[in-house]
């Protein structure tokens, strides 16, 4: 089920608001736990029954192993090997669904072989809560779950949340479970109801009228990578670079909001990452669960800065493939996560260079780069990757539309540049209507206030009442084309 569908605004989602909030006021917390953890698998089956039993699966397996490894004394012998066996419970489970296939025809491509594994259906979100629960599993390892005596259901809600379960944030046990074992969360708050629909329409704002657009750009441009040129290169680029952050953040705005619906807080996920004047500085904005988990989980057990500089750099790399590779099974997604690692050791190695470089100069550099890395990510294959940078670059030639023959005639023709043209690869839009919106987007991004700043001034007034029912019936308009969110498939 979507968020930015009918069925949910209409249908699922004051039905579970009425009902959980009656058995509140009827003094049934337990029963109202009970109904919203029903809910939420209920929200997870929807959209394709089989992916249940998985989840189901996975979540019991997951808090017997907690269970036990409470009971264990503190990384004892017995714990230890609970944990590595919980760990690969998990990692079983998700290397078979999401990268099976992706492992058999890698070694078929290199063996010349011809193996083949049974049909696999990806579960939605299996990335998701596959993550959740092994940062659980460490944590009581590590003695961080103080209350070991959590209830199945209480459990069970904490992994299957409805508003985060399917592109995050990736939560930690001590984020969400104490919230849910606390009393005095569980009243409505006219305030905090307010505040979260509000939230809720500015990310549902961000997919339907930002991202959803962008997307034609995108695909016109990615889907024929060895044809664009220069400008319609950089277009797509710059389209996807701004329809994969409104439609991520647009969707963690949401779940945010669908949280304090029910007077529930979930971690923020972005923070105006293309404000960053850093590499190390985009990471703490970007997609901030994953980095942290990435860093905690991953980082510091290799050694994190512990063991010299180049173990240093050589551990941002090993972390960074294997972000990447979270991402999709594909040499594309290594590559992207591989990259990232590379810009982070450089980002680390100038630091101690002790240079500092002017902010705008910083922030052009930061920016370019993480452009650039889109490229590989949303690309079909490397070669696809290969001809969009090339073409980015010059190196395929640049062709001008005629609408800017006004005020650039004085261009000589020859060399690098081949001319005037049309951008065959841009729907609609192009020349420089495509890029005054991009251009328009750019200070949306790194000028304008974020939703977080805009939500820490919110006050329910008449003007803001009247602005944001707009925007929901904009984005009520425009939902007749639904849509998937991008990270869905990851």
């Amino acid at each position: 089920m979507l968020f930015n569908s009918y069925v949910f605004i209409l249908g699922f989602l004051p039905i579970t608001l009425v009902i959980f909030f009656g058995l509140l006021r009827l003094g049934d917390r337990q029963f109202a736990l009970l109904w919203m953890t029903l809910a939420s698998l209920f929200f997870y089956g929807y959209w394709n029954p089989a992916y249940l039993p998985l989840l189901l699966i996975s979540i019991g397996g997951n808090y017997w192993f907690g269970r036990e490894i409470n009971r264990s004394e503190l990384k004892s012998t017995n714990s230890r090997i609970l944990l590595i066996l919980g760990v690969a419970f998990n990692l079983g489970i998700l290397g078979y669904y999401k990268y099976g296939n992706f492992f058999v025809n890698s070694l078929n491509e290199l063996w010349s072989t011809d193996w083949q594994l049974p049909t696999i259906i990806l579960p939605l979100a299996i990335s998701f809560y596959s993550f959740t629960q092994v940062a659980y599993l460490v944590d009581a390892y590590r003695g961080e779950t103080q209350d070991s005596d959590y209830d199945l259901i209480t459990y069970t809600l904490f992994v299957a949340f409805y508003p985060q379960l399917i592109a995050g944030p990736i939560l930690r046990h001590d984020e969400l479970i104490p919230q849910l074992r606390d009393r005095q969360k569980f009243f409505f708050s006219e305030a905090k109801f307010a505040q979260g629909l509000t939230l809720f329409i500015l990310g549902l704002a961000k997919k339907v009228l930002i991202a959803d657009n962008l997307s034609p750009w995108v695909a016109l441009v990615f889907d024929n990578a060895n044809d664009v040129g220069f400008l319609e290169a950089w277009v797509g680029a710059l389209a996807y670079t701004f329809q994969l952050y409104f439609d991520f953040s647009g969707y963690s705005d949401m779940a945010i909001g669908l949280g304090w619906m029910v007077n529930i807080d979930l971690p923020l996920n972005f923070n105006s990452p293309y404000k960053s004047t850093s590499i190390i500085e985009f990471w703490r904005r970007w997609h901030i669960t994953l980095s942290n988990f990435l860093r905690d989980y991953l980082y510091i057990s290799l050694g994190g800065n512990r063991k010299g500089e180049i173990r240093r750099y050589i551990n941002l790399i090993i972390t960074m493939l294997l972000g990447g590779l979270w991402h999709g099974a594909g040499w594309t997604f290594v590559l992207w996560g591989g990259l990232h690692g590379f810009y982070l050791a450089i980002n680390q190695a100038w630091r101690k260079l002790g240079i500092s470089l002017p902010k705008i100069v910083a922030w052009m550099i930061t920016f370019l780069a993480v452009v650039f890395s889109w490229v590989l990510f949303r690309a079909s294959s490397i070669s696809d990757a290969i001809s969009l940078v090339s073409a980015m670059l010059g190196f395929s030639g640049i062709i001008l539309p005629h609408t800017f023959k006004g005020f650039l005639g004085w261009l000589p023709i020859g060399g690098i540049f081949k001319g005037w043209g049309e951008l065959i690869y841009l729907p609609e839009i192009g020349g420089k209507n495509s890029l005054i919106m991009l251009v328009i987007l750019s200070g949306l991004v790194t000028i304008l206030p974020n939703t977080k700043e805009i939500m820490e001034q919110f006050k329910p007034t008449v003007w803001r009442l009247l602005l944001v029912s707009s925007v929901a019936v904009f984005c009520f308009l425009s939902m007749n084309r639904v849509s998937e969110f991008l990270y869905f498939q990851f």
